[in-house]
C-alpha cells in the first residue's frame, strides 16, 4: 500500500511540474534598437517584423535633427514571450530619459478569451508603466498570464535600452 502511494505521488509531482513547465514563459531572443529623430508629431517610420523562429527583424531610419528643436526617440522591441495563451511581444519608446509609449506588438490570442483578457490589460499595463517609468508594476488581475509575459518582454526592452 505504501509503494501505491509513494508512486502515485510521484506521478502527481511529475504531472505539476510538467504543467507549470509548459504554462511557464519562454524568453527568444531580445530585438534591436532604432533611433528616429522626431519632430512635433508622435510618429516614427518603423516597422517591426516578426517570425516563428522567435527573433525579431527591425528596420527604421535615423537622421540628425541639428539645432531645430526636434527630439531623439529611440524604440526597442522587447522580447517574444511564449505563454500557453499565446505570444507576447512589447515595442517601448523612451525620448528624453523617459517612457513615452508602450505599444504591444503582439498579445495573447490562442482562445477568444484570451484575446479578450489580453485586450482589457493591454491598456492598464500601458497607463502603469507610463506612470511608474519601469516594468516594476502591479499585474492586472485575471490576466496573470499575459501581465507577466507584457512586464518580461517589456523589460527586455528596457534592459536593450539601458533604461
Amino acid at each position: 500500500m505504501r509503494i501505491r502511494a509513494a508512486l502515485a505521488t510521484a506521478v502527481a509531482s511529475a504531472g505539476v511540474l510538467l504543467a507549470g513547465w509548459q504554462s511557464g514563459a519562454h524568453i527568444a531572443e531580445t530585438g534591436t534598437a532604432t533611433t528616429t529623430s522626431l519632430s512635433s508629431t508622435a510618429s516614427s517610420g518603423n516597422t517591426g517584423s516578426t517570425g516563428n523562429s522567435g527573433t525579431t527583424g527591425k528596420s527604421g531610419t535615423s537622421s540628425g535633427g541639428g539645432n531645430t528643436g526636434s527630439t531623439t526617440a529611440a524604440t526597442y522591441d522587447g522580447t517574444q514571450v511564449q505563454t500557453r495563451f499565446g505570444t507576447v511581444q512589447v515595442r517601448v519608446t523612451i525620448q528624453d530619459g523617459k517612457i513615452t509609449e508602450v505599444t504591444p506588438l503582439q498579445l495573447t490570442d490562442a482562445e477568444r478569451k484570451s484575446a479578450q483578457i489580453s485586450s482589457r490589460a493591454a491598456p492598464i499595463l500601458r497607463s502603469e508603466v507610463l506612470q511608474a517609468q519601469s516594468a516594476n508594476v502591479q499585474t492586472v488581475g485575471g490576466a496573470t498570464v499575459t501581465s507577466d509575459a507584457y512586464l518580461t518582454s517589456l523589460q527586455a526592452a528596457l534592459d536593450a535600452a539601458n533604461f
